[in-house]
């Protein structure tokens, strides 16, 4: 790909694209700093197209750029480091693969069995009678997935660079000029000047400290994989495992996720991370029969969003997936969301600029990407962040959520909203009756106060 200099602009907006950076010399460079558009925000761009960058090339990252490409934008993906991928269960929801169209071969198991296992080791078959026979949970790797997906966004037309972003020239607000994204390739210092960008870099993202997105709280996910011996992989053939117990997290759930040729075994916390290690120890000593003899292949942590950025969109900047907060509570799911928001922000942006023809404004992105976000899933968000404090901050609500877990519909109504990401459609009086069963299993566990009246007020909400 040709990573392009900075844009050389005139006063009434016409470019002379310059030539690949790697043929320049030092003298030849332009010099980003004295760029000028004068063109207010939503004009008519002359004689070039709108420039966007991407900073990030995991899911989120990826799937704007293919968008932002495919719609007429030109598009430039930066990824620091393509050959890692960011730790990860690897769950996937089973429409992610028609709506994104992912290859069969990227997915390495098709589970068709989950099993909950409570504290006191009371343990739920999930899925094996309430699954369709053409239903799974697919079970990817992230390194796998995130190469295709920027692959795929490069056959659209977009520049792919892989370098580090170093820093930010933020333009005074409601001024056109650009941004001016100062990079490392290969060492070497490099500058490009863009319209706008999509903050794709995750967690601890450099594009949201620069445009003061605020904080948020974070969870740590510490996993290792795995490699068991065949028969013990036998085990795991189709089968995934999550465990809950102030032993393995005080406020999440550990995993046994399989992979193609081993196992993904991991927990993850907000409230204590600093005991990480000690909840690791924790599920391992849980599985300890069902992993003995496997070699660990690699250990890997990561930071994940526990809810979305107080501000998402500033300026020209929008923020998906991770930088943006887009992981959900209770279930810790971020692959489809981050490749949604991705998506969704690459397409606002396109239909804003009409092709890449105008220049695109703040309310642009705020209208055409925020508000249809939240307007699809902001109400989704916070339930779950509501099971979660219900269920997840005590033995006695972990219990409590494996006993609901035994349920026939509930697990039908689960796996439902989870692979076809909608709402569940179901019969008004099993709904009822789910609701009333839930508040029994509360009242048995004694799991009562502010989470349960909110629960109520919510779950009649969702249903009625």
């Amino acid at each position: 790909m040709n990573t392009m200099a900075a844009l050389a602009l005139t006063q009434n907006l016409r470019f002379t694209p310059t030539p690949p950076l790697k043929t320049l010399r030092q003298h030849q460079r332009p010099n980003p700093k004295t760029l000028k558009i004068t063109a207010s925000s939503s004009s008519r761009l002359s004689g070039r197209k709108l420039r966007a960058a991407v900073i990030g090339g995991g899911p989120a990252g990826s799937s704007a750029a293919e968008a932002l490409a495919a719609g007429g934008v030109e598009t430039y993906l930066f990824e620091r480091s393509p050959s890692t991928a960011k730790p990860c269960g690897g769950a996937i929801p089973l429409c992610m693969i028609d709506e994104f169209s992912i290859p069969l071969h990227l997915i390495d198991r098709h589970v068709t069995r989950m099993k909950i296992i409570s504290p006191s080791n009371l343990t739920v078959d999930f899925g094996s009678k309430t699954l369709k026979s053409h239903e799974y949970i697919p079970m990817l790797r992230r390194e796998v997935l995130d190469s295709f997906l920027r692959s795929r966004a490069q056959s659209n037309g977009a520049n792919f660079i892989t370098g580090l972003v170093t820093d930010i020239e933020v333009p005074d607000s409601y001024s056109s000029k650009p941004y001016v994204i100062h990079h490392t390739v290969n060492n070497c210092k490099r500058s490009l000047a863009v319209d706008l960008i999509v903050g794709a870099d995750g967690a601890n993202s450099k594009v949201a400290k620069i445009i003061d997105a605020g904080n948020y709280s974070c969870a740590i996910a510490f996993q290792e994989r795995i490699k068991l011996p065949d028969e013990k992989m036998e085990y795991y053939h189709n089968l995934a495992e999550m465990y809950v117990g102030d032993d393995v997290s005080p406020d999440f759930y550990a995993w046994v996720f399989p992979k193609c040729d081993h196992v993904a075994v991991g927990t993850g916390t907000v409230c204590a991370k600093q005991n990480i290690k000690g909840y690791q120890r924790g599920i391992r000593e849980r599985v300890r029969e069902k992993i003995k003899g496997g070699k660990v292949i690699k250990v890997e942590a990561h930071p994940i969003p526990e809810h979305p950025r107080p501000r998402r969109v500033r300026g020209r900047v929008a923020l998906v997936g991770d930088a943006a907060g887009y992981v959900t509570k209770c279930s810790g799911e971020g692959i489809y969301f981050a490749a949604k928001s991705g998506k969704m922000c690459g397409e606002a942006i396109v239909k804003a600029s009409e092709g890449g023809e105008k220049m695109v404004s703040e309310e642009d992105l705020k209208r055409e990407y925020l508000r249809e976000w939240d307007k699809k899933y902001a109400n989704t968000f916070r339930f779950l962040d509501l099971l979660q404090r219900v269920f997840y901050g005590s033995d006695v609500g972990r219990e409590a959520l494996v006993e609901l877990c035994g349920d026939e519909y509930v697990q039908r109504m689960t796996f439902d909203s989870y692979l076809y990401k909608k709402l569940a459609s179901g019969h008004r009086w099993d709904d009822l009756k789910m609701v009333l069963n839930t508040f029994g299993t509360f009242m048995r566990c004694k799991v009562v106060g502010r989470e349960m009246e909110a629960l109520r007020l919510s779950a009649k909400r969702v249903l009625f």
